[in-house]
């Protein structure tokens, strides 16, 4: 796609001036026109004025009105019998003939423009006609006035229009130019600074934020948000691969050693312990790898469900017994029967690695309790293990996070067992959380560690 040329700082400038000449253009014709007007409209009611005086003079006396000096060009008057001759007239038309021909009837007034007038050289009056009843029978009064006013005042003022048209564009322009600038400005250190962190290596810095609450500082506001979210997600999401990583690296470098080692020492080597041991480093290479597309699909698409109603208790008490034997750990389930409903496969998931995770911590117990409610299930899984200090009540269920990074790794656990147990429960309208017992640190007979798993107790309170 083509960029569009001059910015938008030249392309408002260009709008803002077209806009305005395209309004003063408009102004100015309609200025000229309403004083062009004005100007015809103010001689007519003075002609008038001066037509309804004579009238009255006419009406009144027998004698010649007084017509006055006139008024050299620009202004006449004339008195008009019914016979076509001319009774009285201005000094500068005495003795010419009726200017116009009009018949208005007794007290009425008629108006015309003409520029066949005896005076004025072609110039255009304004006549006003007004119909009396004189002495010697009806007469008519008839009052011009010149328009040379109005053509003089139209011609001065149309040059001033035209001289100052430009003059007010570019006025317009350059300061639309200036202002925009200016309230741009910030915008462009906001470019300027993020153009700066896309060719840096890390998301820890942040655009400016101009001092106000217009738009441009929300904007700042949100993209520094943004910036933030997306630092976050980067650091998890390089944490995330490198753990990823790690955690792929070590059953794989046990393989490869076991191998390396029968290959060079065929006669020496144990097949029947180095077989298990590949074997289980294979199972937890296929875990994992099982864990993290389940996770990748939970954050692209989310977590898809097949609901149906699923008895909690059963699917609880299932999983404990198939750990109780293998493990040595005794799993004591108590609780009355809890129907939920959900996704029995990702449930019967989330079930198990929270006992996972139990019986690898706890001592010699993990102590499950099923409490039931009008709006909701409540699963608590207890162990007498180490415990949780209170900073990492969250942090556990983070992917790959370990408290005792000490402890190996080839304990059957991923580090995302947790993670994914949470992910189930957040898609079944449901939460999980942790709380301690204890300590790291204390005697274990003071310790352990809390997890409670809480369902919607029907599919009205689980949100999508």
């Amino acid at each position: 796609m083509t960029p569009r040329r001059g910015g938008v700082r030249a392309r408002t400038t260009t709008a803002a001036t077209a806009a305005v000449a395209i309004f003063l253009a408009v102004a100015a014709v309609v200025f000229v026109l309403v004083q062009r007007e004005q100007l015809e409209r103010s001689l007519t009611e003075s002609a008038q004025e001066q037509a309804a005086d004579v009238a009255a003079q006419v009406a009144a006396s027998s004698t010649e009105p007084d017509l006055g000096s006139g008024g050299g060009d620009q202004s006449l008057v004339q008195v008009v019998a019914a016979d076509g001759t001319v009774a009285a007239a201005s000094p500068q038309i005495d003795g010419q003939r009726p200017v116009i021909t009009a018949d208005p009837a007794l007290g009425e007034t008629q108006v015309v423009r003409s520029q066949d007038l005896p005076i004025g050289e072609g110039q255009e009056f304004v006549v006003v006609a007004r119909g009396v009843a004189g002495a010697d029978g009806p007469m008519v009064v008839l009052v011009a006035q010149s328009l040379e006013l109005v053509e003089q005042s139209t011609a001065v003022v149309v040059p001033l229009v035209l001289i100052g048209y430009p003059i007010v564009l570019i006025a317009v322009a350059l300061t639309s130019y200036w202002l925009v600038g200016r309230a741009l400005a910030p915008v462009e250190a906001i470019r300027s600074q993020v153009s700066e962190i896309q060719g840096n290596t890390t998301l820890a810095a942040r655009v400016p934020e101009p001092p106000g609450d217009d738009e441009i500082t929300r904007l700042a506001v949100t993209m520094n948000a943004m910036l933030g979210r997306l630092q976050k997600a980067s650091d998890a999401q390089r944490r995330f691969v490198g753990d990823a990583s790690h955690e792929l690296r070590s059953p794989l470098a046990s393989i490869r050693a076991a191998h390396e080692i029968a290959a060079r020492h065929p006669d020496d080597t144990d097949w029947t312990s180095t077989g298990p041991d590949v074997l289980a480093d294979l199972d937890r290479i296929d875990r994992l790898v099982a864990d993290l597309l389940l996770l990748a699909r939970v954050d692209e698409h989310g977590l898809p469900l097949r609901v149906v109603d699923v008895d909690l208790d059963d699917l609880v008490r299932a999983e404990a017994h198939r750990l109780d034997p293998p493990t040595g750990v005794r799993v004591v389930v108590s609780g009355p029967p809890a129907r939920v409903q959900g996704d029995p496969h990702h449930l019967g998931r989330a079930v198990r690695n929270l006992l996972e995770n139990a019986v690898r911590h706890a001592s010699t117990t993990v102590t499950v309790r099923l409490v039931p409610d009008e709006q909701d299930v409540r699963l608590e899984i207890e162990d007498d293990g180490p415990g949780i200090p209170e900073a990492d009540l969250e942090r556990v269920f983070d992917r790959f996070v370990r408290l005792d990074e000490s402890r190996a790794r080839t304990d059957g656990g991923t580090g995302l067992g947790l993670a994914i147990a949470r992910e189930i429960a957040v898609a079944h309208g449901g939460t999980l959380r942790a709380e301690s017992r204890g300590t790291l640190r204390a005697e274990p007979r003071d310790t352990g560690a809390l997890l409670v798993l809480r369902l919607p107790a029907d599919a009205a309170a689980r949100q999508r």
